[in-house]
């Protein structure tokens, strides 16, 4: 097997190939994977196509595809945070964000692999990113509990949360919050900062923490779970405290 793709709702990416290891990711329903090397029969390294990170996940997780299915893009995404899937006729839930390769007129077959879904989604790349939309989907995620390495609305970390978010609006976002740092276009000051923006937090000159902007006093973040605090030039102060918890270090614009 050289390329496969996820076949359960959200698949744990773990650092090294057992299950009592960090997880450091979670690839949704529907994401492709490049098989980089096998430990035995359950664990295999993986690539994600979308964003080129690396972990070990177990085969039981994946279908295998072929490589031109691997790579065709897929821009058709779930939009009801819970959508029921039919796989052989069997009911599978699978989360927002999710994607949908191959699927026409509600049908898709991938190598020998067939799924039906009669659910809400949309072509991710059809509208621009806009205030109103953005707001709507980060919203949904409200009080989601922050997990290591999540990307759902039953766990979800920082940069899980932005990215997944952004993979809906069309923009795909590299996976941990150094690595998004180091995209987008700088924005020089908070008070030039649009809707959307990205605002990331260091401790020690590392960035350890990323949130979205929704105006120039307000942010969006997964910080013990998914909420909205105060920003200001320094940083984040948490609403219920009124205490600084993220030290501001840059902003970044992406569309």
């Amino acid at each position: 097997m050289e390329y496969a793709v996820v076949a359960v709702p959200a698949a744990p990416v773990r650092r090294k190939a057992r299950h009592q290891r960090e997880m450091v990711n979670q690839l949704l329903f529907g994401e492709p994977v490049k098989i980089l090397k096998q430990k035995n029969e359950l664990w295999v390294r993986v690539r994600s196509i979308h964003d080129g990170y690396e972990g070990w996940m177990t085969v039981n997780l994946l279908r295998e595809i072929n490589e031109k299915e691997a790579k065709m893009g897929c821009e058709l995404v779930t939009t009801g945070m819970l959508n029921t899937i039919l796989i052989n006729g069997i009911k599978m839930n699978i989360p927002v964000g999710s994607s949908l390769p191959g699927l026409i007129e509600g049908k898709a077959k991938l190598g020998a692999w067939e799924y039906e879904f009669a659910g809400k989604f949309s072509n991710r790349k059809q509208l621009p990113p806009n205030d109103d939309q953005l707001k709507q989907l980060t919203g949904q995620w409200m009080n989601a509990p922050y997990m290591w390495g999540g990307r759902t609305v039953f766990g979800v970390d920082c940069s899980g949360f932005v990215q997944v978010n952004y993979k809906m609006m069309g923009i795909d976002l590299s996976r941990d919050a150094w690595q998004q740092a180091q995209q987008g276009k700088t924005v020089k000051k908070l008070k030039e900062a649009i809707c959307g923006d990205l605002a990331f937090f260091d401790d020690k000159d590392e960035i350890v923490h990323v949130g979205i902007l929704l105006n120039t006093e307000q942010i969006i973040h997964a910080s013990g779970k998914v909420r909205i605090d105060i920003i200001d030039r320094k940083g984040i102060i948490n609403s219920d405290t009124q205490k600084r918890t993220h030290l501001l270090r840059s902003i970044k614009r992406y569309w």
